[in-house]
């Protein structure tokens, strides 16, 4: 089987490397569509027909799940993504599919309904279907796990409050000009 659009390197080792550079970058790049509320970023991320079931969360396909998302930035003072662990192999027989397991951790700083905030500390597993779509690595599916869940509602004080810049105005926009980190727009 070919691969699609994609120069294959002589070297069966350095294919195999690269592959998984671009599908954990692929993973790193998720966490920031979320965690700076691009939602055009998160769209790019996906094949046309992937799925994601977020657990009780959501459950459907990637483009309702970015909606969801959407619908929940307004709502999220700061969400922080950080991958620990990531596990990727690739199918020997077709090299356009891989499955990996990421291990993450997510922070939320959210208003509870009783007008106090809530942090949120969870631990979750995302088990990927990874493919590659014109040329690029993509999710195909993920099923996350959640593995770990500490919330807890902060004392009614001054500064309970977190107040923190927009993510859509984050520094890193202003100070990182190379295309990778641009805001996507729709």
């Amino acid at each position: 089987m070919t691969r699609d659009a994609v120069p294959v390197v002589a070297d069966p080792r350095l294919q195999h490397l690269l592959d998984k550079h671009e599908i954990h970058e692929l993973v790193l790049l998720y966490c920031r569509g979320v965690d700076r509320q691009d939602p055009e970023l998160l769209r790019s991320l996906y094949t046309p027909d992937a799925t994601d079931h977020h657990g009780p969360v959501y459950q459907g396909d990637a483009e309702g799940y970015v909606r969801f998302l959407e619908d929940s930035f307004p709502v999220i003072t700061i969400g922080a993504h950080y991958v620990t662990n990531h596990l990727v192999e690739l199918d020997l027989d077709d090299p356009d599919r891989a499955q990996g397991e990421v291990y993450a951790l997510g922070y939320h700083h959210l208003p509870a309904h009783d007008g106090h905030h809530v942090d949120s500390l969870v631990g979750v597993r995302y088990l990927d279907h990874y493919r590659r779509h014109r040329g690029a690595w993509r999710f195909a599916s993920r099923d996350v796990v959640f593995d770990l869940d500490r919330s807890w509602t902060l004392p009614d004080s001054p500064g309970a409050a977190v107040h923190a810049p927009h993510p859509t105005d984050d520094a890193s926009y202003r100070v990182l000009t190379a295309d990778l980190f641009r805001r996507r727009t729709s």
